[in-house]
């Protein structure tokens, strides 16, 4: 069994050594080519030169290594377990064989894959070698066609040179010949002007000679004739004044003999004389002293700036109703110019509310007899305070009386005794009176002020004791920038606070259309009604061109911060710039410009009083 084996082991061996020879020769010499094949054609021949291979490439490594299989086949004890080590090792070798054969492949596509890198970068330089030389070709063609232009340039431009040369040349010698020609003309003419004027000159001559002559002698006719006249009526005029003279000297040369001579005729016309002077003087003090103090019982207080009564209880009257007769009649039934029922005054809709209450109040406690509510106005300056409380007192039926608080320091002692007089004339209207008092802050002041004199802290007291009580009969209603700076009992006798802010938007809107209105479109409309218009010029009308909403709109986004008393001042040097300008119209370039001056002087304004504008978000 051990024999059977082991030639079954030698057999299953030569097979597996015929198959790798053979295996090997395929490889060695090639056969089909396959797809890994195509790409190593060209790959090295197993070499011959070796000393185990034969000329055809035989290796006979496979046929020893399966004889000293045999041997060892022989000589084991488990021949199988031998045949399977011997089958591994041998399927290793095979496997290492493919592997290196594998490798092999790999490094020679590699060495194809760098040849071709190599082909390709070697055609890659000579391309650029040959694009080099083309573009050096083309570079020195374009450099001689340039060159070529620029001498056929060169060459055209020294004929074009020559050519004007010439014509310049023909220029010349035909602007000497026409010089020449026209210079004998003027010559000519020349001559012919001189011997014209010389004839001219002496027809001129001999012409005045005739007519001066005439003249002195028309002349001396006439002084002479008018000499003799003239010392005839000086000569009657001489002898007509000392005849005149004459008779009244003798008049009063007779007068004044007859008084001097006559002693009663003296006395009388002594005594005639002294009692008309007594008498002239005593009338005069005499009527000073009564209207005195007539106008101190009657009159209307120093203190009061402005007011809607007259100064003395019966003036006034007439002029109060004609005025309200004629608002009646121009306004129609509407209350207000502007539409806003509250004339001229532009406030912010909720104030103008709110004053609006208030005159309604007031008039309805009026009507009511009930005591009236104090008030106090305050915000920047310019905002409508005073023409607030104006139409105020117009709109409930009282009468109106305006005073300032600075006017109170300059009375010193005679202060309170003004005061008082000022109250005691507000109480004699029927009507009920609106005191306004604006700076209120200048005599209304805290009285621990260290500066604050004797006579203004006597002041604020009579004011304290006048509006101590509820009064029906005067309503007093205070305005100031500074509603701090008021005294403490002050500020105990305001019923109502309303706060004045700077006009909005809408409200600059409406202001600025209301003085353009009055500045601009009528400007002129009104006619003096006395003779003098009769010797004074027509004022010339402005004509507004372009003036549009959205113009007037842009001015009042532009005139943030501005007061109603701005605005008005602004239209007013608008106004100027119109009356300024050349044809006394009104452009959107003029008005623009006017807007923008006022609003950069505005913050140069507030730059100086310390207050940096406010900067948009």
């Amino acid at each position: 069994m051990a024999a059977a084996a082991a030639k079954a082991a030698a057999a299953a061996i030569s097979a597996g050594a015929t198959v790798a020879l053979c295996s090997e020769r395929a490889h060695a010499e090639g056969g089909a080519p396959t797809k890994g094949e195509e790409a190593a054609e060209e790959a090295p021949r197993v070499s011959t030169q070796h000393p185990r291979t034969s000329a055809a490439g035989f290796d006979p490594a496979p046929l020893e290594r399966g004889v000293e299989a045999l041997n060892k086949l022989k000589q084991a004890l488990d021949p199988k377990k031998l045949f399977e080590l011997l089958k591994k090792q041998e399927e290793t070798r095979q496997q290492e064989f493919i592997a290196k054969k594998a490798e092999e492949q790999r490094a020679l596509a590699q060495l194809e894959i760098e040849k071709k890198r190599i082909d390709y970068e070697e055609t890659k330089k000579l391309e650029q070698q040959r694009a080099k030389i083309n573009s050096q070709m083309a570079q020195y063609e374009d450099e001689l066609k340039r060159k070529r232009l620029l001498a056929e340039h060169e060459a055209q431009r020294v004929r074009n040179q020559e050519l004007v040369k010439m014509q310049e040349e023909s220029a010349i010698r035909l602007e000497q010949i026409r010089r020449a020609t026209e210079e004998q003309i003027q010559e000519q003419r020349r001559q012919t002007e001189k011997e014209k004027a010389k004839i001219l000159t002496e027809t001129i001559k001999l012409k005045s000679m005739a007519d001066a002559e005439a003249r002195i002698i028309e002349t001396k006719q006439t002084e002479d004739v008018k000499r003799r006249l003239l010392l005839e009526q000086i000569k009657a005029d001489r002898e007509k004044w000392i005849e005149v003279i004459n008779t009244t000297f003798e008049h009063i040369g007779g007068g004044l003999r007859t008084i001097l001579t006559d002693q009663n005729k003296l006395a009388v016309a002594v005594g005639g004389l002294t009692a008309l002077a007594a008498g002239i003087y005593t009338t005069r003090e005499g009527a000073r002293v009564i209207w005195g103090y007539v106008d101190r019982i009657l009159g209307q207080p120093s203190l009061v700036r402005e007011s809607s009564r007259g100064r003395y209880p019966w003036s006034g009257s007439f002029s109060r109703a004609t005025s309200t007769l004629t608002s009646k009649l121009k306004n129609g039934s509407n209350p207000g110019k502007n539409g806003n029922g509250f004339g001229d005054v532009i406030l912010n809709p909720s104030l103008q509310k709110r004053v609006k209450q208030l005159a309604n109040a007031t008039a309805n406690t009026k009507l009511h007899q009930a005591p009236f509510r104090n008030m106090l106005f305050y915000g920047p300056p310019g905002t409508g305070k005073t023409m607030a409380a104006r139409e105020l007192a117009r709109k409930s039926g009282l009468d109106y009386a305006l005073m300032t608080g600075g006017d109170v320091a300059p009375l010193g002692s005679q202060a309170v005794t003004k005061i008082h007089q000022l109250f005691d004339w507000a109480k004699k209207s029927n009507r009920g009176l609106l005191l306004f008092i604006d700076e209120a802050d200048a005599f209304l002041c805290e009285r621990n002020k260290t500066y604050m004199s004797e006579a203004q802290r006597s002041a604020l007291n009579a004011l304290l004791f006048r509006t101590g009580d509820q009064s029906k009969d005067v309503v007093l209603a205070l305005a100031t920038n500074r509603p701090g700076d008021l005294d403490s009992a002050v500020a105990d006798r305001i019923d109502e606070v309303l706060e004045f802010p700077l006009p909005g938007e809408d409200e600059r809107f409406k202001i600025l259309k209301l003085y353009l209105d009055k500045y601009i479109v009528k400007a002129g409309d009104k006619q003096e009604k006395n003779w003098l218009r009769f010797f004074r010029g027509q004022p010339q009308k402005i004509e507004a061109k372009g003036i549009t909403d959205d113009l007037i709109r842009e001015a009042a986004a532009k005139t943030e911060g501005f007061s109603g008393r701005e605005i008005a001042k602004m239209m007013a040097s608008v106004q100027a710039a119109v009356y300024g300008s050349k044809d006394c119209e009104l452009t959107p370039g003029l008005f623009r410009e006017v807007v923008d001056y006022k609003v950069a002087e505005h913050q140069q304004r507030r730059r100086l009083a310390g207050e940096e504008p406010k900067q948009d978000a």
